[in-house]
């Protein structure tokens, strides 16, 4: 498919840079393209570029990088079945001397529903040509509403529209400059993690380098986890745990589990490194007497340990929530678990979302009715085929396709307990020796969904450290190219935390720790020497 386009465009702009940018640019608007159509083709000049209104939220425009090169901004419509509606946008830089020969593909967040302008800048403004997908309906990222009675739609959010941006992007590309990409990589988390699996499953050829974090790629069974955690929360007012409580869950867990066996002497520093090692018992923190901020009532203790706990739903182990002593940070339980307000939080908004409009198309889908078994047969049945990705990644391995994956031990939207099944599955079908030879996976510390937490955050994944400013030691993205371009698989890799503005943006001119992820499954070991924020004090076992 993508070849008949790639051939259309090619022979249409052969001249190439015999024409003018605006030439170049404008005449992109009348390539063939399959199942696709482009909408604009038009020069944006360097300076400051203005994002398009969100789905929802305020309405003010968000300008994004100051000080942008001038690009050529290509709007495209693909539209592979007949109830498709994707919408692709592809940034090319204007000058071929100011592009350094990589596509670079984007992913999406929860439901997906708009495209990343924030990850477009930031890619053009470091040479890349890119492009992003709203993977086929525009709608804030926790709104499954247009999945309702449009199967075709499930499709296209499920693989089919980062598949239709990637074949579209590279035929755009190629008639613009003469030439293809003589690299292409996909770099994403959450959900974009799974699209990133995705990828590599079903379509081999399409990245040579795939960075996915924090996968949703068991969708189905990470989904029947929410409907469980909201039964298990909200099914009677005595079991909701309010988020002023959290704080108290936090401050127990780190009590008891911020000093492994890594740290001698009692060293502490507010990260718990294994949450696998901290066996927490919530019942410690039972009231005595009547409901207090400073306890949890005896159905709150019972709520929290079926949290924490794995849940064996027919023959799938649905993994916990782990205490991971970052509970109450912003991006934490408070935000994905027990919301700010009764059944205000992430997992019941993805929970009912997905079981109402994509597994029972009932907007009436009750909760404290639904049954895991049934459920997680019905989610498999309706939409695995298209929302679960599968670890059979023996195509991707041997075109030479490279793979990192990381994930936050302290994720409360998704379990790292996922990434290290989906890691162990792959070893299964493909061996270790031929796993070690294409796949790494590193987990981080004290780090929540895709980053913040009290842990170092920061591998190049959004844009910190940059990769003017990096190399492949401290940089996620980076340490994929060499392994691609250069044969030089990654070993360790540094994290760094970096100290937060007012804006809550992280100051890159001020790093507050260090740390070395390791490839699964060693971990930092400290040395028992020099500081414990600097990375050279721990070492990988």
């Amino acid at each position: 498919m993508c070849r008949l386009a790639f051939v259309a465009a090619t022979l249409l702009l052969a001249p190439a840079f015999a024409q003018s940018a605006q030439t170049r640019c404008a005449n992109l608007q009348q390539i063939t393209l399959e199942h696709a159509h482009v909408l604009s083709a038009e020069i944006v000049p360097s300076g400051t570029f203005v994002a398009p209104p969100r789905p929802t939220g305020p309405n003010e425009q968000v300008a994004l990088y100051k000080q942008l090169p001038a690009f050529c901004r290509v709007k495209v419509h693909a539209t592979p079945s007949s109830d498709s509606n994707i919408q692709i946008e592809v940034w090319l830089p204007l000058e071929a001397a100011k592009w350094n020969h990589r596509f670079q593909g984007q992913g999406n967040g929860g439901f997906a529903g708009e495209i990343d302008y924030q990850a477009l800048a930031r890619f053009l403004a470091d040479g890349y040509a890119t492009a992003g997908t709203d993977t086929g309906h525009f709608a804030d990222g926790i709104d499954a509403s247009w999945a309702l009675h449009h199967p075709e739609k499930i499709t296209d959010f499920g693989w089919r529209g980062i598949h239709q941006m990637t074949v579209q992007a590279k035929a755009v590309l190629a008639a613009y400059y003469g030439a293809p990409a003589t690299h292409s990589y996909f770099a994403s988390c959450s959900d974009g993690g799974r699209e990133a699996l995705m990828e590599a499953q079903r379509f081999p050829a399409d990245y040579d380098g795939i960075l996915a974090g924090a996968s949703a790629y068991n969708w189905t069974a990470l989904l029947t986890s929410a409907a469980i955690g909201m039964q298990t929360l909200l099914a009677n007012d005595a079991s909701y745990i309010p988020a002023s409580k959290v704080p108290l869950l936090q401050h127990a867990v780190l009590a008891q589990c911020d000093q492994l066996d890594m740290f001698p002497g009692d060293v502490k520093d507010g990260i718990v490194d294994d949450p696998r090692a901290c066996h927490f018992n919530p019942a410690k923190l039972a009231c005595k007497a009547g409901d207090s901020e400073d306890c949890f009532t005896a159905a709150q203790v019972k709520a929290l340990v079926a949290l924490m706990s794995p849940h064996k739903v027919g023959d799938t182990t649905i993994p916990p929530f782990l205490p991971s002593g970052a509970e109450e940070d912003p991006n934490g339980w408070p935000s994905w678990i027990t919301g700010h307000e009764r059944g205000k939080s992430a997992m019941a908004g993805f929970g009912y979302g997905y079981f109402a409009n994509m597994v029972y198309s009932d907007r009436k889908w009750d909760f404290r009715t639904f049954d895991p078994g049934a459920g997680l047969a019905a989610a498999r049945e309706k939409t695995g085929k298209d929302l679960d990705a599968h670890p059979d990644l023996n195509a991707f391995h041997n075109r030479g396709g490279k793979l990192i994956l990381y994930h936050g031990w302290g994720d409360a939207a998704i379990s790292p307990l996922y990434t290290i099944q989906y890691y162990e599955s792959v070893q299964r079908t493909l061996g270790k020796d031929e796993t070690a030879g294409f796949l790494r996976f590193y987990l981080m510390p004290g780090v929540k969904h895709c980053a913040q937490g009290p842990g170092p955050d920061s591998i190049g994944q959004f844009g910190l450290p940059s990769l003017k400013h990096s190399n492949a030691a401290d940089n996620a993205l980076l340490a994929l190219q060499d392994w691609v371009e250069e044969g030089k698989a990654p070993v360790t890799i540094t994290a760094t935390k970096y100290a937060e503005l007012p804006n809550h943006h992280a100051d890159p001119d001020k790093v507050l720790m260090t740390r070395p992820l390791c490839p699964y499954p060693q971990q930092a070991q400290y040395k028992g020497k020099g500081s414990t924020n600097e990375a050279s004090s721990f070492v990988c076992k």
